[in-house]
């Protein structure tokens, strides 16, 4: 790991740890510390280290839902107290719990269930997020002349987004995908990454969920139906209950895409970067939901 002697200062630890490659994701890649007292997932941040209040606001978050009952892995500051710490290139590490884990089985019977019920955990527990501004990723997508080449269905999907009820902000994790919420020896839910954590409106954070868990290759109706009623049987405040609900799903996914399109086809991106692109693109067409997809979803969970 190129960064091993910046962390070993940083968060004081001897020149014995070990490191493994862990999963990578589109802004990081994590790595495994043993330091022979205790075990760590080192997050190195590729670009852009996010922001200090936005990382005060994580940490406050977890602890939250760490106290209601959610499995999270903590932050730990190094030895100046930062929970951000600063590296070359514009990169950054965090420090947090190593937890093993494993993928949940999306097909099990009792899947959509617990996630309805993991996600009405949180969304009970989250603060209110009422004057914060939503971040454009989630409610603003590209615009037709960002394409070079347009998905299936572009204006049709862009036509239902509309701008979030500034009333019904939470604060939202806002990236609960099956590669971010996964289990442990003894099967309980972990969720990770609290990376995107911002304001959201729960019914779209949920609508989200159902097609990030439950659409590949075609929306599992009967999972989404199952899921949704386990989260309103919980207490979660959210439902999905008109198209505007899908906003955050289709803003986030389209601007994802671009994004991706952008990093594949930049000759100066790092190759590893562009070809992890590549991939993502590849699965972000697959589970694209159109039209179509997104009026059954709705009929299924009114």
């Amino acid at each position: 790991m190129r960064l091993l002697p910046l962390a070993r200062a940083a968060f004081g630890w001897d020149a014995d740890v070990a490191v493994t490659e862990g999963p990578r994701g589109a802004l990081g890649r994590v790595w495994r510390v043993d330091t022979g007292r205790a075990v760590y997932a080192l997050k190195e941040i590729f670009a852009d280290p996010p922001d200090p209040q936005r990382v005060a606001a994580e940490v406050a978050f977890t602890r939250r839902a760490a106290a209601a009952g959610v499995r999270v892995p903590l932050s730990h500051p190094d030895v100046h107290g930062r929970y951000v710490t600063p590296a070359p290139d514009g990169a950054a590490l965090r420090l947090h719990d190593w937890v093993d884990v494993r993928p949940v089985d999306l097909a099990a019977a009792a899947t959509p269930g617990r996630l309805g019920e993991l996600l009405a955990r949180l969304h009970r527990c989250a603060p209110p997020a009422a004057g914060e501004p939503v971040d454009d990723w989630y409610e603003r997508p590209p615009p037709d002349a960002a394409w070079a080449t347009p998905p299936a269905g572009l204006p049709a999907l862009t036509a239902l987004v509309t701008p979030a009820d500034p009333a019904r902000l939470i604060v939202c994790h806002r990236d609960l995908h099956p590669g971010n919420v996964l289990e442990d020896a003894r099967g309980e839910l972990v969720v990770l990454d609290f990376d995107d954590l911002g304001p959201a409106d729960p019914s779209r954070e949920l609508a989200g969920a159902l097609f990030d868990w439950f659409c590949d290759p075609a929306p599992d109706l009967a999972a989404m139906r199952a899921a949704h009623a386990a989260y309103v049987a919980a207490g979660g405040p959210g439902r999905v209950a008109a198209p505007a609900d899908f906003t955050m799903l289709v803003a986030s996914r389209l601007n994802f895409l671009l994004r991706q399109t952008r990093i594949a086809r930049d000759p100066a991106a790092d190759p590893e970067h562009r070809a992890w692109a590549r991939a993502e693109i590849e699965e972000a067409l697959r589970i694209l939901p159109t039209p179509a997809h997104l009026a059954a979803a709705l009929a299924a969970t009114a």
